[in-house]
């Protein structure tokens, strides 16, 4: 929800007033979607581990348990495919939004003529790239 993050920005007019800029996009949903499934992967991975040692004879009596078992892992397994190219979208979107050059268009005051604006450093993203290769 980078909607919700204000940049404070000088106005070079007035240097005791300083203006508000909002950042674009809400990129909240593909991490929400490979969170939760992350989750539920685990419950559902913790619920299959007592499943195998506390009722191992259940487990090996029961024909359509492991088939059961299967379908559920092979499901989880799609569906964590797609909540990490989902998320993987959504990581460049937000690198792209908060991307120096960006946010430098962005501000009228950099806009003026005889104005030069400098980013300083750029964002440190190893942690969240990480999160993608995971």
């Amino acid at each position: 929800r980078l909607y919700q993050i204000p940049f404070g920005m000088p106005n070079c007019e007035d240097e005791s007033e300083a203006r508000t800029l909002y950042l674009v996009g809400d990129f909240s949903a593909p991490a929400e979607f490979f969170v939760t499934l992350g989750v539920f992967s685990f419950l559902y991975s913790m619920a299959a581990l007592v499943l195998y040692l506390r009722f191992h004879s259940l487990y090996t009596e029961n024909t359509k348990l492991p088939f059961a078992d299967f379908c559920v892992t092979v499901c989880f397994a799609f569906f964590w495919l797609v909540a990490a190219a989902a998320w993987g979208k959504g990581l460049s979107d937000v690198k792209a939004a908060t991307r120096p050059s960006a946010l430098i268009a962005a501000m009228a005051v950099c806009q003026a003529d005889g104005v030069l604006c400098n980013a300083g450093t750029t964002p440190a993203m190893g942690l969240a790239n990480i999160s993608v290769v995971r």
